[in-house]
């Protein structure tokens, strides 16, 4: 079963479409994303909702297991690679930038309360994820677990079901969101073949998907809408994630093979650069209406301020590339413990 899997994983990797296709992916998540927490954070400034927020409480469900389960569909190109070359790209590689901007961030947050209270909460943030940071910080955890059960996929796949269903609240963090989480980046990684169906069958029957998507749009917005309470127990988020997930997929083949929206992509192919960063222009961007034009309501503030949490980091990278602050970016060699061309892939831009 792994080799079929790796098999066709490596596929993904060959065709122009098919790159195209998880980049869209990628890039609706870390849209999905970006615009939950600048939204959340202009309504919470005004105090007052906007028309953004309909999205964000939409796509609830399934925001975060689409990224998750991306991030676990790629994998099956370089699960097979040596423990030395694996824990490099998939551990330290996480591992350099979650300490990098950890540190970023509490000298911004913390700075003016003096290097003791600054250095307290980094060595806190060792422990318990700092902030929007947990998802690069759980990541290494889930590529590990991963490999070492890569030969007993049932067993991983079921373990890691349990734990979903079992949601345990243990109020570490690190523990109940790796639990809820990690099916997700199992489905991913087991998976591939049937994601990899599902975008080629969208792709080629556009106007089958289009209608497909619609009525399900639909169906959930009812459910959403009608505000059923039983939509927030395990199953039914499990189920929601699972068919959110799937439309993401349809979605994304639709785009990549129109070739629409050219700049979701661009989100996807950057999704690390803009969510190590979107913090920093998304709080400046809301102080600055928040100071000077609060009048422009709710709605027009969170499309500025998501806008600019999507836009900046981008310009940031590019600034810095070539220059000494393009480690922000990009782990220097020095912060690699295998050859860089030991694996003979690229090391990742984006999470996953």
């Amino acid at each position: 079963m792994s080799d079929h899997i790796i098999l066709d994983a490596s596929h993904v990797t060959s065709g122009a479409s098919r790159i195209d296709w998880i980049d869209y992916a990628k890039g609706i998540s870390i849209i999905l994303v970006v615009m939950m927490h600048s939204t959340l954070g202009v309504e919470a400034a005004l105090e007052a909702k906007g028309a953004l927020r309909l999205i964000v409480d939409f796509a609830a469900p399934f925001r975060v297991p689409a990224f998750f389960l991306m991030s676990g569909l790629l994998l099956s190109r370089t699960i097979k690679q040596p423990w030395p070359v694996y824990l490099d790209r998939k551990v330290l590689h996480f591992a350099y930038f979650y300490l990098l901007w950890l540190a970023i961030n509490c000298v911004i947050k913390f700075g003016f309360r003096g290097p003791g209270v600054t250095l307290g909460e980094f060595l806190f943030g060792l422990v318990e994820p700092f902030g929007t940071l947990w998802f690069i910080y759980i990541l290494p955890f889930f590529f590990v677990v991963t490999k070492l059960a890569q030969r007993w996929p049932a067993i991983l796949f079921s373990v890691a079901l349990a734990l979903n269903l079992l949601a345990p609240h243990t109020g570490w963090s690190a523990i109940d969101e790796f639990s809820s989480r990690f099916v997700f980046f199992v489905a991913g990684y087991l998976g591939v073949r049937y994601a990899m169906a599902l975008a080629d069958r969208a792709g080629a029957n556009r106007w089958t998907t289009a209608f497909g998507l619609a009525i399900v749009a639909g169906l959930a917005g009812l459910i959403f809408l009608s505000g059923w309470a039983l939509w927030k127990s395990s199953p039914a988020l499990l189920v929601l994630a699972s068919a959110g997930s799937a439309a993401v997929i349809a979605v994304s083949s639709l785009l990549a093979q129109g070739k629409l929206l050219d700049s979701v992509r661009l989100c996807g192919q950057n999704s690390l650069t803009i969510y190590l960063a979107f913090f920093l222009p998304m709080a400046a961007a809301r102080e600055a209406i928040v100071r000077f034009i609060p009048a422009i309501g709710p709605t027009a503030a969170s499309v500025i301020v998501t806008l600019a949490a999507l836009v900046l980091p981008l310009v940031m990278e590019r600034v810095t590339r070539g220059t000494r602050l393009s480690f922000l970016f990009h782990r220097p060699a020095r912060f690699h413990a295998a050859p860089a061309g030991a694996s003979g892939l690229k090391i990742e831009k984006s999470p996953g």
